[in-house]
């Protein structure tokens, strides 16, 4: 069965998941959309990392209906993790995981915007099978199978190329969550030709650069619900993503920080030399 599954994932069958992400969404979080009360809404690391009931309920919901798919697999997500550390080392066993972020961009839930989204991906043995990207304030659903291209709402994406002589848009890691060593790898994108700003919901910033909307991002942390789905989705687009050690980022973890995933293998090369310093 579960080899079956996977293959049938891999051969483009991706309507199951599609239809368990959107009724995630639908049961647990648009209900809860600009209707959060002071006590639905929590700090897990500070100010900055919050988490609401939504987050909860929608992970719970994803893993309930995930793993029926499934049989056999396992899920990672945000929350899960946050509650016991070790659920984290399942993205490296045997076993296929379902990578999962309920709300990527809670900040942004929490305020009423519509810019946050839902993110599962589908990976076994630390390799990326399959990934959907899901926007429900905004009715969008991006999704990206190893092979076989990237779709948002049903149509091929493709990231293309940068305008040449245009600079370049990077979406990198907010000043909230980044170290100092951090700050200083980021601030050398402050140079002529590139416009570096703050991300939103790193998830739709990969699904923007993935459709041309931006060039490139540049992020200092790895955790895999993150990027797992995003990454995938750039790949399949037609772009690229390289650490700053020159190699591809891993999700099973211990990256050379930061890191970015670009429209095309030449800006994701001049972002990595920018963040490189040398």
């Amino acid at each position: 069965m579960t080899e079956e599954f996977l293959e049938h994932v891999l051969a483009g069958g991706t309507t199951e998941v599609e239809e368990a992400v959107r009724k995630a969404a639908a049961a647990e979080i648009m209900p809860r959309f600009r209707q959060l009360a002071a006590h639905e809404i929590d700090e897990k690391n500070g100010p900055h990392d919050l988490v609401t009931v939504a987050d909860r309920a929608a992970e719970e919901h994803l893993t309930a209906s995930l793993t029926a798919l499934l049989p056999g697999s396992v899920v990672v997500g945000e929350e899960a993790v946050h509650a016991d550390p070790t659920v984290y080392e399942a993205i490296q066993g045997d076993a296929p995981v379902w990578i999962v972020d309920p709300v990527d961009g809670t900040r942004q839930f929490v305020r009423g915007e519509a810019g946050f989204c839902t993110l599962v991906a589908l990976a076994v043995r630390g390799e990326l099978l399959a990934s959907w990207t899901y926007a429900p304030a905004l009715d969008e659903m991006a999704v990206a199978v190893r092979g076989r291209g990237a779709t948002l709402n049903g149509a091929p994406i493709r990231s293309g190329s940068p305008t040449p002589g245009a600079a370049l848009e990077v979406a990198s890691s907010h000043p909230d969550y980044t170290t100092d060593s951090e700050k200083a790898a980021l601030l050398r994108l402050n140079v002529e030709g590139v416009r570096p700003r703050p991300c939103g919901s790193a998830g739709l910033e990969y699904l923007a650069v993935a459709r041309g909307l931006l060039d490139a991002t540049a992020f200092s942390w790895e955790y895999a619900w993150d990027h797992a789905a995003g990454l995938l989705l750039v790949a399949e687009a037609g772009g690229a993503d390289t650490t700053v050690a020159g190699e591809p980022f891993r999700i099973t973890g211990g990256n050379a920080l930061p890191f970015t995933a670009a429209r095309d293998q030449t800006t994701a090369e001049r972002i990595r030399t920018l963040l490189r310093g040398r």
